[in-house]
């Protein structure tokens, strides 16, 4: 099992690339494919979207086959295929067909990990354990920065996602040898997603999971780039020191989230806290006038610090799943958070168009975009307020 966990931490390192790659190929994706930024935007939010809708049918693959099979096969065909579609896109349909094609491949593999933790660990070690996958599987995230714009530089586009698409094959293939199913839960008791939906606890945490890593995961795979490039007059190298910057932002928060749950002895607060933090720091980049760039940098690591609460809410919700629904309850999680995601990056680009007509400046198509962003976390911390505290 050993092998197969460290084979799927590696397939969360692409899963991980691939949603936010495209921020240092703005500039290549327009001259050779013609790209715009909504175009981009788009293939952004179905890579989310496809993902988020995988997720009820992952959940059941899970519960009835196990992981092995569901995360090896998905990334082998969705994985590698949609790659190896990305290198020979010729225009822009291409992109979108290969995004959504790279996000079905992607869509098991953090969930099947997750499984795998709640199946055989101990409840009070799945923050922990999710947070550290999170964090060692978010080297995919500075991958798509500065390595993502050398390599695309040095070899081409193209040639580079021949090469990601071969070791997303590699690394699928390694899964289907090496993870091995947890034992089957015997149990008399039936159950499907809808019980679980059923569940009211679970009602006043599905709004803060729907918005919270939607600033992150959209100015970092996609947002940022753009900004810094008509705002502040970033080149490429520029801008991938700065999605660099937002990366390990990301990644050190989620090891910060990790053990707080068991030091402080909540998991509510601690989400509420992180993310009341990381709103003020979007308000900021809204309503502040575009100065220093180092600064929105500043701010843009902020956010990717403080909204790196996806483990800790994954937590809080496992902590009231009934054993035989794990796989759908995870899952279900997944499905809010990514579909958010995807929902969020698909509205951002026809903000952005919309707010583009007649502006007077560069900034304020991107004000738009942080202002849509704080207004949804402010709503989903307020509904968090009501939900129930609950540490395993």
């Amino acid at each position: 099992m050993r092998a197969g966990l460290v084979l799927l931490c590696a397939a969360y390192v692409l899963s991980q690339f691939y949603r936010s790659f495209l921020a240092v190929l703005t500039k290549m994706l327009e001259t050779d494919v013609g790209t715009t930024p909504e175009d981009l935007a788009n293939a952004s939010g179905l890579w989310f979207l496809t993902f988020a809708a995988m997720q009820i049918p992952v959940g059941a693959a899970l519960d009835r086959i196990g992981p092995r099979r569901t995360a090896g096969v998905l990334l082998l065909i969705g994985g590698a295929g949609g790659a190896a579609l990305f290198g020979l896109a010729s225009q822009p349909s291409h992109i979108l067909l290969a995004m959504a094609l790279i996000g079905i491949g992607c869509s098991p593999v953090l969930m099947a990990s997750y499984y795998i933790f709640a199946r055989v660990y101990p409840a009070r070690l799945f923050a922990t354990l999710a947070a550290v996958l999170l964090g060692v599987g978010s080297l995919g995230n500075l991958l798509g920065a500065l390595p993502m714009a050398l390599a695309a530089e040095a070899f081409g586009w193209r040639e580079t996602l021949f090469g990601l698409a071969a070791a997303s094959a590699v690394v699928a293939l390694g899964l289907l040898v090496t993870v091995k199913d947890p034992e089957r839960v015997v149990h008399d008791q039936k159950g499907s997603v809808l019980d679980l939906l059923k569940m009211p606890a679970l009602w006043l945490i599905f709004p803060l999971t729907f918005v919270q890593y939607a600033p992150a995961a959209g100015l970092r795979g996609l947002w940022i780039g753009p900004y810094l490039t008509d705002v502040f007059g970033f080149d490429a190298g520029q801008v991938g020191n700065a999605t660099l910057v937002m990366g390990v932002a990301m990644i050190l928060g989620t090891f910060a989230y990790g053990p707080l749950d068991r030091i402080l002895g909540t998991r509510k607060w601690v989400i509420f806290g992180g993310n009341l933090v990381g709103a003020v720091a979007l308000g900021a980049l809204w309503l502040l006038p575009a100065g220093n760039p180092w600064v929105s940098v500043a701010l843009f690591a902020a956010i990717g610090f403080f909204c790196a609460a996806y483990p800790m809410m994954m937590a809080h919700g496992r902590s009231f799943f009934p054993t035989h629904l794990v796989g759908r309850g995870v899952t279900l999680l997944n499905l809010f958070s990514i579909g958010g995601v995807g929902i969020f990056q698909v509205i951002t680009g026809k903000v952005h168009q919309a707010a583009s007509v007649g502006a007077a400046t560069t900034q304020v198509p991107f004000d738009a975009l942080f202002a849509l962003f704080f207004g949804a976390m402010v709503v989903g911390l307020v509904l968090y307020l009501f939900c129930r505290d609950r540490v395993d």
